[in-house]
C-alpha cells in the first residue's frame, strides 16, 4: 500500500473511513517522515497531541459517526499561522521560542473537521521572500532537485506535500506565496478571494494582501480543504464571505471534463519577454488543451503590467513596516542581551537588527521610507491609486472572460543562492502573481508538465471575486 503522504487526502480519508488503515498508524507514518525532514520542510513536530487526536478521531470513526470529508487526515501548517501549544516562529529569530496560547480560526476549523495537525512548515522569514531561503532554520529543498529552491514563501508546505510528509497543507499567499511553490514543486494550490478565509491568527506581513489558502496533490483535495476553512469569522473584520464554500455540489469530474462555453483570456504580453522558453511552451500547451476540451481561448494585452511589481512592493513593504513595528525587544519577541545595550534606543535597534534577517530588514526600511514625510504622496499614495486601476482593469476583463490563464513564474525552480543576493531579480519573479493579490482575486495553480531538466512547471487560472467554484470546476476539467 502507498504511504499516506503519497495519496491524495480524499483517497486517504476513504481508506480511514473504511478501516483499511488506522488513524494512529497514518499519523505515525507522517510523523516519521516529518522527523526525517529530508527537505527541511518542517520546523516543529507535534507528536504527542497529534497521536492523542488520532485516537479520539478513531473512536468517532469506530462509532459510525458522520465525519467531514477529510476526517483523520494529517495536515501541515505554515509557520505563520498560530497554533496553540505548538511553537510558531515565522521562521524568524525574532519569534524564537514563541508558543501561542490560542489557535488561528482556520486551526479551530481543522480540529472541528477532525483533521490532525502534525507540524509547522518552513517558509521565508515572516513570509518575505520568493524562495524559502530567508528563514532562520535554513532553506527548504525542492523534492525534485535538492540543489534548487522550493519557491516562497510557502515553500515548506509545497515541499512537504510533493516530497512526502503530509498529503495536504495550509499556506498563505501575499503576492504568489502559494502559487509559486506549487509551480516549483509540481503540486496544486488555491489562493482564495480576499475575505473568503479568516485571517485571525495569521501573523501579518501585509494585511491587505495576505490570504490563507490550500496546497494539495490535486484540485479536489484543495477544494475540500478550502470548503472546511472558508466562511465568516466575527474575529476578523476583513472576513466577508457569509457562508463557507460548498464545492461538493459541483458536477463530478468523472461524468464529463468538457468545458464548452468557458471563455478564457490569455495575456499575450506575459509571453513576450522575460520568460523561459520551456515555461512558455508548457503554459501555451496547457492553453491548447483547454481549447481541446471545448473552452474558447482568446489572447489579449494585460494592461498596467509595468506598474504591478512597483505598486505591490511599495504597498507590501509599507504594511510590513507597520505590522512588524510591534517587535521592539520589549513586549515580546527577541531581545538583545543586556550587556549589548545601555539605552532604550539601543535596545530597540539591537533587538531588531539581531532578531530580523536581511530581507525583512530591507523591506521594513523600504516601507518606512515610502511612508515617511515627503515621500508618502510620491510613492505610497500613487501605489494605492495604481492598485485601484489594476482592480478596475480586472473588472473590465471579467466582463469579457470567465477567467484568465497565465504562467505562475517566469522560470522553473532555480538553484539555491542564485537570486538571494539580487533582490530586484527575485522581486521580478512575482510579475505574474502580485496583481491577483492587489485586486483581492482568487487563483488556482496547476502543474502542466516538466522542463528539460525534469523540473515541474505550473500555470494559474485567475477568476473574478468569489468565483472559486467556477475555477475549481474548470481545473477539474483540465486534470481530467
Amino acid at each position: 500500500m502507498e504511504m499516506p503522504y503519497d495519496m491524495t487526502a480524499l483517497e486517504l480519508s476513504k481508506l480511514l473511513k473504511s478501516r483499511k488503515i488506522g488513524v494512529a498508524e497514518t499519523v505515525r507514518l507522517c510523523l516519521s517522515a516529518a522527523k526525517r525532514n529530508k527537505h527541511n520542510a518542517f520546523l516543529a513536530v507535534d507528536e504527542e497531541n497529534a497521536l492523542k487526536r488520532a485516537d479520539a478521531v478513531q473512536k468517532r470513526l469506530d462509532a459510525g459517526e458522520a465525519l467531514s470529508p477529510l476526517a483523520g487526515v494529517p495536515i501541515g501548517v505554515k509557520d505563520n499561522i498560530s497554533t496553540k501549544g505548538i511553537e510558531t516562529t515565522c521562521a524568524s529569530a525574532m519569534l524564537g521560542g514563541y508558543t501561542p496560547v490560542f489557535n488561528a480560526t482556520v486551526i479551530d476549523k481543522l480540529e472541528q473537521a477532525d483533521m490532525i495537525v502534525v507540524g509547522k512548515l518552513n517558509m521565508d522569514e515572516f513570509a518575505m521572500g520568493g524562495s524559502s531561503e530567508t528563514g532562520n532554520k535554513g532553506a527548504v529543498l525542492n523534492p525534485w532537485d535538492l540543489e534548487r529552491v522550493a519557491g516562497g514563501s510557502s515553500g515548506g508546505c509545497a515541499a512537504a506535500v510533493a516530497g512526502g510528509g503530509v498529503p495536504i497543507a495550509l499556506g498563505s499567499d501575499t503576492g504568489g506565496s502559494i502559487r509559486e511553490p506549487c509551480s516549483f514543486c509540481g503540486v496544486t494550490g488555491i489562493k482564495p478571494t480576499y475575505g473568503a478565509v479568516s485571517r485571525y491568527g495569521l501573523i501579518a506581513y501585509a494585511s491587505s494582501l495576505d490570504q490563507i489558502g490550500t496546497i494539495g496533490r490535486d484540485i479536489d483535495d484543495c477544494a475540500a480543504l478550502l470548503s472546511l476553512i472558508s466562511g465568516h469569522d466575527e474575529k476578523d473584520s476583513t472576513s466577508v464571505l457569509k457562508q463557507a464554500f460548498c464545492f461538493n455540489e459541483l458536477p463530478p469530474q468523472k461524468l464529463s471534463n468538457r468545458l464548452d462555453g468557458v471563455k478564457i483570456g490569455l495575456p499575450r504580453n506575459y509571453f513576450d519577454k522575460g520568460i523561459d522558453e520551456e515555461v512558455k511552451t508548457l503554459v501555451l500547451r496547457a492553453a491548447k488543451e483547454f481549447e481541446t476540451l471545448g473552452a474558447y481561448v482568446e489572447e489579449f494585452d494585460m494592461p498596467l503590467t509595468e506598474y504591478m511589481i512597483p505598486a505591490y512592493y511599495i504597498i507590501a513593504c509599507a504594511e510590513a513596516s507597520s505590522n512588524l513595528s510591534r517587535y521592539d525587544g520589549l513586549r515580546y519577541g527577541y531581545r538583545t542581551p543586556p550587556e549589548n545595550a545601555e539605552t532604550l534606543s539601543e535596545v530597540y535597534g539591537m533587538s531588531r537588527s539581531e532578531g530580523f534577517g536581511l530581507e525583512v530588514r530591507r523591506r521594513i526600511m523600504l516601507g518606512s521610507f515610502v511612508l515617511s514625510s515627503g515621500y508618502y504622496d510620491a510613492y505610497y499614495k500613487k501605489a494605492l491609486q495604481t492598485r485601484a486601476l489594476i482592480k478596475r482593469a480586472y473588472n473590465r476583463l471579467f466582463e469579457q472572460y470567465d477567467m484568465i490563464l497565465s504562467p505562475v513564474a517566469p522560470s522553473a525552480a532555480y538553484k539555491h543562492g542564485e537570486n538571494i543576493n539580487e533582490p530586484i531579480k527575485m522581486y521580478m519573479g512575482d510579475i505574474y502573481t502580485v496583481s491577483v493579490n492587489l485586486a483581492g482575486l482568487p487563483a488556482v495553480s496547476l502543474p502542466c508538465g516538466f522542463d528539460g531538466a525534469g523540473l515541474p512547471v505550473g500555470f494559474q487560472l485567475v477568476g473574478d471575486a468569489f468565483s472559486e467554484a467556477r475555477l475549481i470546476e474548470v481545473a477539474r476539467g483540465y486534470e481530467g
